[in-house]
């Protein structure tokens, strides 16, 4: 009961974490165009991210039965901790360089480093792929829901940004600067918001999908047998054949708040890497980046991808200082950037796998 506990625990410091980690790409663009007060979009983005984490539930119920075949790995609560804490880990590091890596991935690399190590290192723990058969994007597991979408979103990112930023070039051409600015000063107040609220439909759900998954499986081996009465909200019965997880609402509602309350707890070193040292950005720049970030948020959180609002965000920042002349994009930061992208996954693996082996060394087991 006391290790349920610790999960709970331990996954509400990661969403805290993400909260000033993550959300402080949702509004880096917001803050360095001036056109809001670091106080003002953080108080912005946390009352967004509070409504998009409590508005659906897809992303969190492919985290907790998407991606490890419970038929070979029972995920007990400590499995579960050394997961959460591969990912906090890795967050922790980025965090102190300034670097934009991604909370969506150092979670997901954590869980799987630690399910393999929890299987005797048998890869076929993982859910490696499982299409639907109807639709490809409805599929399951690691290649479907995971590698696809980390590979498409920055991609998407870039180019939509690209384009969205090259049309909007073409029909203000014969604009006042001053008037962009003053205009686009007021739509970025709308494309902030939408970053939020799409970065709450996804990012907030990972940690709800933990927290569902630490409950099924001690429901699933009795952990919570003995528990008082006033706990027997925690019961979470493994789903149906062929079903996901429902997600309580007594879940959605603390993983939100406690995202949103990180927010409130800023990023600064994050948003001077994206907002300043990466590309110089002026109000309509920013609109530009807020808006095709935040659509693919919303387009991969529709259909339960947990994709990274890092990786959405930088890269459409990307495409839109690329429109703006190729050379304006510093390129040793963007290169710095894109080692943290690929080191995440296996780095909070590592961390993950080596702290599951060590429990095992000193007698632990499921």
């Amino acid at each position: 009961m006391t290790l349920v506990l610790s999960v709970i625990l331990v996954a509400l410091i990661f969403e805290y974490i993400n909260g000033f980690h993550d959300t402080a790409n949702s509004i880096a663009t917001v803050v360095s165009t001036k056109v809001l007060t670091p106080r003002q979009a953080v108080v912005l983005a946390a009352s967004t991210n509070l409504l998009g984490a409590l508005w659906g539930t897809a992303v969190a119920k492919t985290i907790s039965s998407g991606l490890v075949d419970s038929k070979i790995v029972t995920l007990s609560s400590a499995v579960i901790i050394c997961a959460l804490i591969g990912g906090i880990v890795w967050n922790l590091i980025t965090w102190w360089f300034g670097l934009p890596s991604s909370s969506s991935h150092a979670l997901i690399g954590g869980l799987c480093g630690a399910a393999v190590a929890a299987a005797d290192n048998n890869w076929a723990a993982l859910i490696w792929s499982e299409p639907h058969a109807d639709h490809w994007w409805m599929g399951k597991g690691l290649l479907w829901k995971i590698v696809i979408p980390m590979v498409l979103s920055p991609f998407a990112g870039f180019i939509i940004g690209f384009i969205v930023m090259a049309i909007l070039y073409v029909l203000l051409r014969n604009w006042r600067p001053v008037t962009v600015n003053r205009t686009f000063g007021k739509l970025q107040l709308l494309s902030a918001g939408y970053m939020g609220f799409s970065h709450g439909t996804n990012d907030a759900q990972k940690t709800m999908g933990i927290i569902a998954l630490a409950l099924v499986s001690a429901t699933a081996t009795g952990s919570l047998d003995n528990a008082p009465g006033w706990l027997s909200f925690l019961y979470t019965p493994p789903p149906a054949p062929g079903k996901t997880v429902e997600i309580a609402l007594w879940i959605k509602v603390i993983c939100a708040l406690t995202m949103a309350a990180g927010t409130a707890a800023g990023g600064w070193r994050i948003i001077k890497t994206l907002g300043h040292k990466m590309v110089k950005l002026q109000p309509v720049h920013g609109f530009a980046a807020e808006t095709t970030g935040a659509t693919v948020l919303a387009t991969a959180a529709h259909f339960g991808m947990p994709v990274s609002t890092t990786h959405a965000i930088t890269a459409s920042i990307m495409g839109v200082g690329s429109a703006k002349a190729f050379n304006a994009l510093k390129l040793t930061v963007v290169e710095q950037i894109m080692w943290a992208w690929v080191l995440t996954i296996p780095a909070s693996a590592f961390v993950a796998y080596s702290l599951v082996t060590v429990l095992k060394m000193f007698g632990w087991h499921q």
